[in-house]
């Protein structure tokens, strides 16, 4: 929480009084209210090594805030698809070839945008152009390891319960 604030400080921003700090190398994220410690969630992030460069499918570090909640009402494991509920349950859906369901997007969605101009905002480092997304995942038995392609994955009812918590404008801190 104090490299968050360190990065609110230089850059001219006010602390909000909810903040997700994840950790990639503790597969964590923790919510804060008020700078007391309110839950720890496991969570799964990118297979490959952390990145902010566009197309490099790595989580993004630095400061950034929920641009966008998406999904409420929406029931346990709803898939998404471009942001929108198919209106299917990740279990109703086809598997892959290799006899694995894709990792699909589920119950929530908190679409993050950066804050740091030139680490991830504008350019080729531009985590919202990006789509990089809080969510939940039809690989919940799985929450822990590296799994995605750049997103942080929570279990369904973890992220619904973290997305009844947060607003648009909440800050998000992504460290190594």
């Amino acid at each position: 929480m104090e490299r968050a604030n360190e990065a609110c400080a230089r850059l001219g921003i006010k602390p909000r009084a909810r903040l997700l700090a994840v950790s990639i190398g503790a597969a964590t994220l923790r919510f804060y209210r008020d700078g007391g410690l309110v839950r720890a969630y496991p969570v799964s992030t990118s297979r490959r090594p952390p990145s902010n460069v566009k197309n490099s499918l790595g989580t993004p570090r630095g400061l950034h805030e929920i641009a966008e909640r998406i999904g409420a009402g929406q029931p346990p494991g709803m898939v998404f698809k471009a942001r929108v509920p198919t209106g299917r349950h990740f279990s109703e859906l086809l598997t892959s070839e290799d006899g694995k369901n894709d990792n699909l997007i589920t119950s929530r969605i908190l679409w993050l945008r950066g804050l740091e101009a030139g680490v991830n905002r504008g350019g080729d480092v531009d985590t919202y152009e990006r789509y990089v997304y809080i969510h939940g995942t039809n690989h919940g038995d799985r929450i822990g390891e590296p799994l995605s392609s750049g997103c942080v994955l929570m279990r369904d009812l973890e992220i619904i319960e973290l997305h009844e918590e947060v607003r648009a404008g909440d800050l998000v801190w992504i460290e190594d």
